[in-house]
């Protein structure tokens, strides 16, 4: 995690001291199922939460920490020290628990919560999206196919596009939490053999998860795959806005560009340099959470019951792609709710090239007023491609030709050039985005 791209709140999920204080809560809880049903004497949960209950300060990190540099164990790192604190009651903490009950548990745990902090910045975007969407729902700008002029659309259509795609993205990210949230209290091969599968119910209930199916030893990777995959699709989602931005505020476009701040500098050498340079940054953000993707997809394939091939690989996925991703969505609802958009420019490449962009209405016509679909769109593509080349006016082109005017009068090519036409269902696209 590079602090230049991470936020507090997220950081705060990844950091150890709220790592050892889920495992503590995992271990506290599971005691409080073990001496609810008879297999640790009474009071041993209560002098657990009473000694152990305790903030995980620098200098028990550090405790740690020595431990495990001597037994080369995270977890019985984390026991001993936690033994130090509670007492002789400690020989029961981890009664028929194996690591991997702690340590794929408080992933859950913390997955859920960086989901929810995702969820929280995608709920952001979602709204500046909107409110932008409806502030241009009628901006008219040039839609582009193959980055060339296709027809008019309104920036506002744009962005309810991008809007309807976060909101899948949201969804997305809801089930993915939902079916990593998931809790593993089984013992060595996942069999309860050691402990009571009602343990592991009330260890579930309590942190807000659900028991596993099966878990083996482990939480089995293809949910962590899934999860990770979804990190990546919304991070596409970003990237796709984020190259739309940067496209538009090309000197050539300039119909939209990000927020330029009073003394900010665009460049060391060239004083009038306005540059995209936090859409550009979202870019590299999602080729790096893109490139987690593949490992945790690789994650789920582990020998017979379990090894630990895929600890180091979520040790630093599991941070850094949430990270990245919280940082992002955040810098991109302020590229969104700040955008500096110019109709007029919209306005004025929309007629750059003489009407052109109603070629199709006027193939359109001419086929319904006789015409073959071949004839009409040579004669149409004819003009069109001088035109495109010489510069002038579609329409009076259109209007010099003999053979195209046997078929529509001068009135009726105009009428085909009417800009209201293009926008004439925006209303029905805002419905089905944001509904009524």
């Amino acid at each position: 995690m590079i602090p230049r791209y991470t936020r507090p709140a997220m950081a705060a999920v990844w950091e150890p001291a709220s790592r050892f204080r889920i495992w503590f809560e995992i271990e506290a809880h599971a005691c409080d199922g073990l001496e609810r049903l008879g297999a640790l004497p009474e009071g041993t949960a209560a002098a657990v939460w009473r000694n152990g209950d305790r903030p995980y300060t620098a200098e028990r990190i550090a405790r740690i920490d020595a431990i495990e540099a001597e037994v080369k164990h995270d977890v019985i790192a984390f026991l001993t020290e936690l033994a130090e604190q509670v007492g002789p009651e400690a020989r029961f903490v981890h009664q028929g628990l194996t690591s991997s009950d702690i340590l794929d548990t408080g992933f859950a745990v913390q997955l859920t919560r960086a989901s929810d902090l995702l969820l929280a910045g995608l709920d952001g975007l979602l709204a500046a999206l909107r409110r932008r969407a409806e502030e241009h729902k009628f901006t008219r700008t040039m839609g582009r196919s193959h980055g060339i002029h296709a027809e008019p659309t309104t920036f506002g259509v744009k962005l309810a596009g991008h809007y309807a795609e976060f909101a899948r993205c949201r969804a997305r990210l809801e089930a993915a939490r939902a079916e990593i949230a998931t809790c593993a209290i089984s013992g060595a091969v996942g069999t309860f053999a050691t402990v009571d599968p009602r343990v592991e119910a009330h260890v579930a209930e309590k942190l807000g998860l659900t028991p596993e199916p099966v878990s083996t030893q482990i939480i089995p990777r293809d949910r962590h795959a899934m999860y990770f995959a979804t990190l990546g699709v919304i991070a596409g989602a970003v990237e796709r806005l984020a190259v739309e931005i940067r496209h538009l505020q090309r000197t050539e476009v300039r119909e939209a560009e990000e927020f330029f701040s009073e003394g900010q500098m665009g460049s060391s050498a060239m004083p009038h340099k306005r540059n995209p340079i936090l859409t550009e940054n979202l870019t590299g953000q999602a080729r790096i959470i893109r490139g987690m993707v593949l490992p945790a997809l690789e994650n789920a394939a582990l020998w017979h019951e379990r090894d630990i091939s895929h600890s180091s690989v979520e040790r630093q996925i599991a941070p850094d792609a949430t990270v990245a991703l919280d940082f992002s969505l955040a810098r991109l609802t302020g590229v969104v709710d700040k955008l500096v958009v110019y109709p007029e420019r919209m306005a004025a490449n929309a007629d750059a090239l003489g009407g052109l962009h109603n070629s199709q209405r006027v193939l359109l016509a001419l086929t319904q007023a006789g015409m073959s679909r071949e004839d009409a769109y040579r004669a149409v593509q004819r003009h069109a491609m001088t035109v495109w080349q010489d510069g002038g006016d579609f329409a009076a082109s259109l209007k010099g030709d003999a053979e195209i005017a046997v078929r529509l009068t001068a009135d009726a090519i105009d009428a085909l050039f009417d800009p209201a036409f293009h926008t004439r269902h925006v209303e029905t696209i805002f419905e089905r985005v944001f509904g009524g």
